[in-house]
């Protein structure tokens, strides 16, 4: 235990025999080598401090430059996550594609090009063939969209877009499914002239008869068409409802080639529609929405006059689902 010299002195005080004749115990001299050892480093440790490598960077952390380095590596995150989904999109497109043709869509240096799909291929997202050097999409994107397809609701992410049909038409909207040998509607937006609209929702109507029902006949194979038409029939509701298979075949490939069918007055006398297909993320038709009218109102003109939009909503929804095409 190392005694400093005040505390000595405060020991002095109370024996004064000390202070004349000091105990060979107290050995003033190595106190006085100890006490070099407390204060003396510290003191000299202090300048040394200009030299460290943080004190000499201090200089350059200017807040500024900093936040401009930030704002520049969240660009160019950005940037990179941009130009990954191109890549994605270039290969579902393409099917496969080389380094260099990859580079060329997304104007970027082949090094860049090679780097994002390393990272995509590293995520098994993109695949290479080895044998000749060309990428593809990997399983781990039926991974994500197995996760995202499994939650799809068909009449949420229909919805925005038949609400909007049913604005610019002003005409009823309606989303239907087949079931069965029947087409049933899973949802309608009423447009701002059908103000005393009926309710379809729910209500089995006849595929051969009605515009959703010919598109859901007009893209199914040819046994499974003829099937459900034989369980069906050709029931006649109107007397413009089609009942000659060979008409009715006719009008499913003129369907299936304009990308939309129409019905004049056959399901009901005075009553027209037009539908077009929604297909899911494998590419099938699950779905069709139409717009439906009087048929003073919607007539065969105003119908092939609004079927770029019906068709390009349609289109929107299957996107919605997944639908790369």
């Amino acid at each position: 235990m190392s005694n400093t010299r005040p505390v000595g002195r405060a020991r002095s005080a109370t024996k004064p025999a000390s202070v004349q004749k000091p105990a060979p115990a107290q050995k003033p001299a190595p106190t006085q080598k100890q006490a070099p050892t407390q204060p003396v480093p510290t003191q000299k440790a202090a300048p040394a401090r200009k030299a460290t490598p943080a004190q000499k960077a201090a200089p350059a952390q200017n807040p500024a430059p900093a936040q401009s380095r930030a704002d520049a590596g969240a660009t160019g995150g950005v940037q990179s996550v941009d130009r990954a989904i191109s890549v994605l999109e270039i290969l579902a497109r393409r099917g496969e594609a080389r380094v260099t043709e990859v580079a060329a869509e997304i104007s970027v240096h082949k090094s860049t090009a090679f780097r994002l799909l390393g990272a995509l291929e590293d995520r098994g997202l993109v695949e290479q063939d080895s044998d000749r050097g060309k990428y593809r999409l990997g399983f781990g994107i039926v991974r994500l969209a197995g996760a995202v397809a499994a939650r799809m609701d068909l009449t949420r992410e229909a919805r925005p877009v038949c609400e909007r049909l049913a604005q610019d038409s002003g005409e009823t909207v309606n989303l239907a499914v087949a079931q069965s040998h029947y087409a049933v509607n899973v949802d309608q937006v009423p447009g701002a002239f059908a103000i005393a609209a009926q309710n379809w929702v729910g209500r089995l109507t006849p595929l051969h008869a009605t515009s959703s029902g010919k598109i859901l006949l007009a893209h199914l194979d040819a046994a499974r068409r003829a099937e459900l038409l034989d369980a069906a029939g050709l029931e006649r509701f109107t007397k413009h409802t089609i009942s000659s298979a060979a008409k009715l075949e006719k009008q499913l490939a003129a369907a299936c080639e304009r990308g939309y069918a129409t019905t004049i007055e056959e399901y009901e006398q005075g009553l027209n529609a037009i539908a077009a297909p929604v297909r899911s993320h494998r590419g099938d038709v699950v779905a069709a929405v139409s717009v439906s009218g009087p048929a003073y109102r919607l007539t065969p003109a105003s119908m092939e006059e609004f079927a770029p939009t019906l068709v390009d909503g349609a289109r929107e929804i299957s996107h919605r689902l997944g639908y790369l095409g």
